[in-house]
């Protein structure tokens, strides 16, 4: 099979559009009208169970002979080949950074010219299209048994990426490390941390983790005041990895746990996380996940593969590092306390506040 794979320009989306969208006053005329046709398939099998869907499925997927996705996922590639050995099928995949997808579907859908059956995005970006209008719903034993916190209104988790401390080990001893993220206030580490700039969830989760264990707001901003002292603020994970990896950073504050695990498991890079069960606390963990397109051109195909990356895909997501939101999948933060991005801290007035608040401190 033959696989076109485009890359989206890769830039921020302007601040206001995004804001505008989390805050719950739509953008007109963003989502396409639905595809009754689509509509039609997804309800035909959102009905049937057991072999009598997949074969169904599967005829009507391989019918069609054609997807189209969006996404956000560096490792989308791996899953897609996996996909198109095991089905008659040839997928377009179209991938930039999270915002860029999200303003490239907007874009698409005021204009009417979506063409795009399946997104793979951020939860923030796939909350935002969920509100809009743009996703259908997915229903399936699949989806069913996936973890509770993947479940989500309009979009199903596959996958969840975990925020950790990462260091380079030629640079820094894991033992000179402190317990906490809050610790890295000391001046001590003046030139030695990094954040990274759009982590906004990230942020609003560690604020809130202290602000729960007792700390006032007037002390978590000192706390973040401090860091932001001692840190340098760099644009984009994969970039934070590469720079990390190289020695060109001494300490990751907010890196995703695959990028430093497949830095070292892969490449051999001298960079760590949990070394010997030890990190520093708290690790935040989000869920990143997909949905079905409302206008899709190719709805079955868009179903089918969903089903795969809820079964089959589930062991290449954790080959690549990730981490799987079926249960029962091994994970490399099984044995590891984690926290959550606030669900009420992402949407309207909340998520604007911690946005404002983050790109003070940052200087984004």
């Amino acid at each position: 099979m033959k696989k076109h794979v485009q890359m989206t320009g890769i830039g921020t989306i302007a601040t206001a559009m995004l804001l505008t969208a989390c805050g719950g006053s739509p953008i007109a005329n963003s989502a396409p009208e639905a595809n009754e046709d689509a509509t039609a398939v997804y309800d035909k099998i959102n009905a049937l169970t057991g072999q009598e869907r997949t074969d169904q499925l599967v005829e009507l997927a391989e019918k069609e002979g054609k997807l189209t996705v969006y996404t956000s996922n560096t490792d989308m590639e791996t899953i897609i080949e996996a996909f198109e050995s095991e089905y008659d099928i040839d997928v377009e995949l179209t991938r930039g950074n999270s915002e860029t997808v999200l303003q490239k579907l907007l874009t698409e859908g005021s204009a009417g010219k979506l063409e795009v059956d399946f997104v793979d995005n951020n939860a923030n970006e796939l909350n935002i299209m969920a509100d809009q209008g743009f996703l259908y719903d997915y229903e399936s034993p699949y989806r069913d048994a996936v973890r509770p916190d993947g479940q989500m209104d309009g979009w199903t988790s596959h996958y969840f990426n975990a925020f950790v401390v990462g260091w380079n080990t030629d640079k820094v001893k894991s033992a000179d490390l402190p317990k906490e993220i809050k610790d890295f206030a000391d001046p001590k580490w003046k030139g030695l941390i990094s954040l990274e700039l759009s982590d906004i969830d990230w942020y609003a989760a560690v604020s809130t983790y202290y602000l729960d264990r007792g700390m006032s707001q007037a002390e978590v901003d000192t706390m973040w005041k401090g860091i932001a002292a001692n840190a340098s603020v760099e644009k984009g994970h994969s970039t934070m990895g590469d720079m990390l990896a190289a020695g060109k950073l001494d300490i990751a504050l907010s890196i995703y746990q695959h990028t430093v695990d497949g830095a070292a498991d892969d490449h051999g890079a001298p960079v760590a996380w949990n070394p010997n069960d030890q990190h520093v606390e708290p690790v935040v963990v989000r869920p990143n996940g997909a949905g079905l397109m409302t206008a899709a051109e190719h709805p079955a195909a868009a179903m089918l593969f969903m089903d795969y990356v809820l079964s089959e895909g589930q062991q290449t997501i954790a080959d690549v590092h990730r981490i799987p939101t079926v249960e029962g999948v091994p994970s490399p933060i099984d044995q590891v306390d984690t926290i959550g991005v606030p669900d009420e801290e992402m949407t309207g007035d909340r998520y604007e506040y911690w946005d404002d608040k983050y790109r003070a401190l940052v200087g984004g």
